[in-house]
């Protein structure tokens, strides 16, 4: 098998390359080891910014996202028990954020693909990279039980911090700036109508969360644990919901 640009991970970013690649005419050919049911339904992060909106509209992979995504001007701020709301919109000359789901993007960017004749090759086991440096790479991936290898000019390697391709890069290629904080965050959705429309981040003397609505009837509750203890509480809410 043979393309121009391999890709691995279905996520976001390697369908939107994929996507762009091929309004330019370049083949590629996305890998994903999940199924696609799976990366169309995993719940994910639900706020997009401008630069983002406009990229997905210009692609022409927007028309659902206008439809049904909703459109917020603003973040509140809420601290020393007063609420200082920030018009977002007003500051940044006309710039605003989405919410929308990520799952919904990878919903619409796999139909715009498939419906191009692009080829996602889903659950596709033991992914590995060669050759990453040289004029010929190549990826190998075990697909309905046969063995094969994807031979490519070019391979983008969107497949996440834990992904294959990050410790495939060859040594002193790769420069990592990073930020540590002493905290974690515990993510609870919530199926509720609430006041709150906007981005709501909140802190007293007992800690630090924010809020955000993910869908007219969907909520998001992030509360900041330390890292430890953030890990504790999502096994406690997993065991609840396990005897619910």
């Amino acid at each position: 098998m043979r393309t121009q640009v391999g890709i691995v991970g279905a996520g976001p970013a390697g369908l939107l390359l994929s996507h762009l690649l091929h309004l330019q005419g370049v083949e590629s050919v996305v890998i994903e080891n999940r199924s696609r049911d799976y990366i169309e339904q995993r719940v994910r992060a639900g706020v997009l910014e401008q630069g983002t909106v406009d990229l997905l509209t210009e692609s022409g992979v927007g028309e659902r996202l206008r439809r049904e995504a909703i459109v917020r001007d603003g973040i509140e701020l809420r601290f020393g028990g007063r609420r200082h709301p920030l018009n977002l919109r007003e500051l940044s000359g006309g710039r605003a954020y989405t919410v929308y789901a990520q799952q919904e993007i990878v919903k619409d960017l796999v139909h715009a693909r498939l419906a191009a004749n692009g080829r996602i090759l889903f659950e596709a086991d033991g992914v590995s990279v060669h050759d990453f440096d040289t004029a010929a790479p190549r990826i190998r991936f075990r697909k309905d039980g046969a063995e094969v290898e994807l031979q490519c000019d070019f391979i983008a390697g969107c497949d996440g911090l834990h992904g294959v391709c990050r410790p495939s890069l060859p040594a002193g290629a790769l420069s990592v700036f990073e930020r540590v904080y002493p905290f974690g965050w515990l993510g609870i959705l919530v199926e509720a109508v609430t006041p709150e429309q906007e981005m709501v981040y909140a802190w007293n003397e007992r800690g630090f969360g924010f809020f955000n609505r993910r869908s007219p009837a969907l909520a998001g509750a992030h509360p900041a644990f330390p890292p430890g203890r953030a890990r504790r509480g999502r096994r406690k809410l997993a065991r609840r919901a396990d005897l619910a």
